[in-house]
């Protein structure tokens, strides 16, 4: 279990960590001015927040899935802000849908404070109404009331911040291949086999009987292969068909290994699934220009599958079969999941620089806070 991080916040000018939309690789920390609440708004202190490869996708695909779009930058056309899922607590509000106090789990900005503007409440949580922000999928726009969260526990908020939203998104990938029968396929690839969300996927289709392959480098092979829920593991230049049919859910977003998997199998690849962007900075020179072989790729949507899933079940059975899974995932995890705390603008950067090159230890889930800068 990592230190909290409730105390490292000082009453100074907040802070936002900023990425430069056209070069991901170039950062700044600006200050972000508070202003009087208007009415019906509420000012949240951003506690902590975790770093993912996730994070990582939510920058490449932030304009083509409006991701820069959830905290607007004050020069929005060269700068973003990445979003990320954290805790925060209620400091000042004049709305009657929370309380000052009150802890929150949901979407927010790398930043140590964020303005909502809270609707459609009820005893499990609110929602951020807030104009700029009704375009986008109201599963991001939702915050979860810490006290009345069935799945929460003040003593694993680490594990909660780092793996859920990604389970979330393995457990509805999962859904849909499921809901499919799998494509009659008889094998599921899946790249980036390292990154958590592969590892929610392999787990939850292991469980249920599926044969599961995962696609690794030679660096990630033996973590991979000890985990115990991938039937074969192969390494991304040794990459070869097996019998039979597959379907594949491309992680790591590299032209060439969707090719090459898209070759070795043309048409027994059942379905091609993009979820994610881990090795955003390939863009497949080596891939020929002259189309893929077999089914088109299809960009997964998680929350397109929760819309679904909430209609066929309702929201609270939706809820109550993720945290059914959720619970044994995360007691598993905790057999090679390492959080690390990370506190500070320097601190952030250098995690969020790691992630972005690749370069991160897959047992290492990054705790991050920025706390307010009283100097300014």
């Amino acid at each position: 279990m990592i230190p909290s991080v409730r105390t490292c916040h000082d009453t100074g000018a907040a802070m936002i960590f900023e990425v430069a939309k056209d070069a991901l690789v170039t950062t700044r920390l600006e200050p972000d001015p508070a202003v009087a609440l208007g009415p019906d708004r509420a000012r949240l202190r951003v506690d902590a927040f975790a770093l993912t490869s996730n994070n990582i996708t939510y920058a490449v695909f932030g304009a083509a899935m409006q991701y820069w779009d959830f905290f607007p930058t004050a020069d929005p056309e060269a700068w973003g802000c990445v979003p990320v899922w954290g805790f925060a607590e209620v400091v000042e509000t004049t709305s009657d849908a929370c309380t000052v106090g009150e802890r929150l789990y949901g979407y927010l900005p790398m930043a140590s404070e964020l303005v909502i503007e809270p609707g459609r409440s009820d005893a499990g949580g609110l929602t951020d109404v807030a104009a700029h922000r009704a375009p986008m999928a109201g599963a991001y726009n939702r915050y979860v009331r810490c006290a009345a969260d069935p799945a929460y526990d003040a003593g694993r908020e680490a594990q909660q911040m780092l793996l859920y939203p990604l389970f979330f998104t393995s457990f509805v990938v999962d859904d849909f291949f499921a809901d499919q029968q799998d494509f009659d396929a008889d094998v599921l690839i899946l790249s980036s086999a390292s990154s958590k969300t592969a590892i929610g996927i392999a787990f939850l289709a292991h469980r249920r009987g599926r044969r599961v392959v995962g696609l690794t480098s030679a660096r990630h092979r033996a973590f991979v292969e000890g985990l115990g829920v991938y039937d074969e593991v192969v390494l991304y230049d040794d990459l070869a068909a097996t019998d039979g049919s597959a379907v594949f859910a491309d992680m790591a977003g590299n032209a060439d290994v969707r090719f090459a998997v898209h070759s070795a199998y043309g048409d027994r690849l059942a379905y091609s699934m993009a979820v994610g962007g881990t090795h955003w900075d390939h863009d497949g020179a080596a891939a020929p220009a002259g189309g893929l072989p077999g089914p088109r790729p299809v960009f997964f949507f998680a929350p397109t599958q929760i819309a679904t899933r909430s209609a066929d079940w309702g929201r609270p059975e939706l809820d109550r079969r993720i945290a059914e899974a959720w619970t044994a995932y995360s007691t598993w995890t905790d057999g090679w999941l390492a959080p690390a705390l990370v506190v500070g603008p320097d601190a952030v950067g250098a995690a969020y620089a790691e992630l972005l090159a690749g370069g991160t230890d897959p047992r290492t889930g990054y705790v991050c806070a920025l706390p307010a800068d009283a100097s300014r």
